[in-house]
C-alpha cells in the first residue's frame, strides 16, 4: 500500500501533462492599460532575485549537516523549485489568490491552469504591473516556504515522504495563510494584520511546521556532528541576503520609495542582527564565528521581513538585536531539550519571524508607511499590537495543529522515517544513490 501511494507525486505530474492538452490558457492578445515600465523591470529582477534565495538555502543548510547528507539535504530544496512551479500553475496561484472563499482560501477555479493570467487584469495592489509577473513574483515565496522547513527533519526523512508533505503543506497551510493575509478579503488582511513581507506567511508558518517535524520524526540515533562545509553556510547566507532585497524591496510592487526603504531597513537588520549574534556569543565565552554570523545575519532577514515596509531604519536596527539575541537564547534553550530540530529552524525562523509581527507592531509608523491604519506601541497606539499578537496566536496554533495533522497523514500514506540502516548510511546514498 505504501509503495503504490508513495508514487502520487508522479501520478500528479502526469494528471497535469494531460489538463495542459485540456486547458491550454491561450491568452487574448488584450492590451493592458496603466502599466509602469519601470515597475514591471525592477519586479522582474526582484523575482528573479527571491528565487536564488531557495539555491541559497540549500548551500546554507548543506553545509550545516553531515557530509553523507548534503546532497539529500540541498535536493529538497531545489525539488521545491520544480514541484511549487507547477501546482502554482495549476491551482496554486489561485487556492493563494482567487476569489475569496470565505476570507480563508481562494477560488481553485479562478485563475486555474493559469487561465486569464497572462493578460489579465493587473492584481488590485499591485496594478503597475502585468498579472503574470504578479503571480511568477508570489511563486518564488511559495518555493521557498516549504524548503525552510527541511532543516528541521534534516538526516533521517525519506525523499517520497518529503515530496507528499510539500504538497499537503503547500494545499493545507501555505495557501489559506498567503490568502488569509495578503488577499484584500483575506480574514487577517480585513483585521489589519500587517506582513510586509511574510512574517506569518513564510516564516511562522515554517518554523511551527518545523517544530512539529522535528517532534513527530523524533531525534537521529547520531544526533550530533561536525558541519561539512562552513564554506557552504557562508556561500549560502552571502545568497540569501542578496536576494532577500528582491523579497522585501520586491514586496512594494513598483520601483518606489517604500522599496528603497524596505532594502535599507532590509540590509541594516540583518547587519545588526549578525553583530548581535556573535558579540552575544562573546558575553557567554565563545568565539566569534562563521557559523553564528552567518546564523545571526539570516535572523535579523527573518525578522525585519513583516516590518519591512513599516519602520525606521533605527527601528530596524533595534527589530535585528532583539531577534537575534532571543533566538540566541532559543537556541541554546531548545539544545537543553529531547526536541531534535536539526538546524534549529523554529528557533531561527519561527521564533524570528514571530519576534518581526510582534515588533512590527510595536515600530510601525504612518511617517514610513502612510497607507497603514494604525501605529505602533512606540507611538502611543495599542490597536496594532493587540491585532498582531492575536495574529500570531492564531497563525501559530493554525501552522502547528495543521502541520501536525498533515505529517501523519503523510506518515500514514508513506513512512516518513528512512531505515535505521539508511540514516547511518546516509541520506545521500540511502535516497539517491549519489555521493559528494
Amino acid at each position: 500500500m505504501h509503495t503504490k501511494l508513495s508514487k502520487i507525486p508522479f501520478l500528479l505530474l502526469v494528471l497535469t501533462v494531460i489538463l495542459t492538452f485540456l486547458f491550454p490558457s491561450v491568452p487574448t492578445g488584450a492590451q493592458q492599460e496603466g502599466l509602469s515600465p519601470a515597475d514591471t523591470a525592477w519586479m522582474l529582477t526582484a523575482t528573479a532575485l527571491v528565487l536564488i534565495m531557495t539555491p541559497g538555502l540549500a548551500f546554507f543548510y548543506g553545509g550545516m549537516v553531515n557530509r553523507k547528507n548534503v546532497i539529500s539535504t540541498m535536493l529538497q530544496s531545489f525539488i521545491c523549485m520544480a514541484m511549487i512551479s507547477v501546482i502554482w500553475v495549476v491551482f496554486g496561484f489561485s487556492l493563494a489568490f482567487g476569489d475569496s472563499i470565505g476570507g480563508f482560501v481562494g477560488n481553485p477555479g479562478t485563475f486555474f491552469m493559469m487561465r486569464n493570467v497572462l493578460d489579465g487584469a493587473p492584481w488590485e495592489l499591485a496594478p503597475t504591473i502585468p498579472l503574470a509577473l504578479f503571480a511568477m513574483f508570489q511563486l518564488k515565496f511559495a518555493i521557498i516556504t516549504p524548503a525552510l522547513i527541511t532543516g528541521a527533519f534534516a538526516e533521517r526523512i525519506r525523499f517520497t515522504s518529503y515530496t507528499v508533505f510539500v504538497l499537503l503543506f503547500f494545499i493545507f497551510i501555505y495557501a489559506p495563510l498567503a490568502h488569509a493575509t495578503w488577499h484584500p478579503q483575506g480574514l487577517l488582511f480585513q483585521l489589519g494584520v500587517l506582513d510586509f513581507a511574510g512574517g506569518t506567511v513564510v516564516h511562522m508558518s515554517a518554523g511551527w511546521a518545523a517544530l512539529a517535524s522535528a517532534i513527530c520524526l523524533k531525534r537521529r540515533h547520531e544526533a550530533s556532528h561536525s558541519p561539512a562545509y562552513i564554506t557552504f553556510v557562508l556561500l549560502g547566507t552571502g545568497l540569501l541576503w542578496f536576494g532577500w532585497f528582491g523579497f522585501n524591496a520586491g514586496s512594494a510592487m513598483g520601483a518606489n520609495g517604500l522599496a528603497a526603504t524596505a532594502l535599507a531597513t532590509t540590509m541594516t537588520a540583518s547587519a545588526a542582527a549578525a553583530l548581535a549574534w556573535i558579540f552575544f556569543d562573546g558575553v557567554k565565552g565563545r568565539k566569534p564565528s562563521a557559523m553564528g554570523t552567518c546564523i545571526g545575519a539570516v535572523v535579523g532577514l527573518v525578522a525585519i521581513t513583516p516590518a519591512a515596509g513599516f519602520v525606521t531604519l533605527p527601528h530596524s536596527i533595534a527589530i535585528g538585536v532583539i531577534s537575534s539575541v532571543v533566538s540566541n537564547l532559543l537556541v541554546e534553550l531548545r539544545s537543553r531539550t529531547s526536541i531534535d530540530d536539526t538546524l534549529d529552524v523554529f528557533p531561527c525562523h519561527g521564533v524570528g519571524g514571530m519576534v518581526g509581527m510582534l515588533l512590527t507592531g510595536v515600530f510601525a509608523s504612518k511617517g514610513v508607511n502612510p497607507a497603514i491604519p494604525d501605529q505602533g506601541l512606540i507611538f502611543g497606539e495599542t490597536k496594532l499590537f493587540l491585532v498582531q499578537l492575536g495574529a500570531l496566536i492564531c497563525v501559530s496554533i493554525f501552522a502547528f495543529g495543521g502541520s501536525w495533522i498533515l505529517l501523519k497523514v503523510t506518515n500514514f500514506i508513506t513512512p516518513l522515517r528512512v531505515a535505521v540502516e539508511e540514516e547511518q548510511l546516509g541520506l545521500d546514498l540511502s535516497q539517491h544513490d549519489e555521493k559528494m
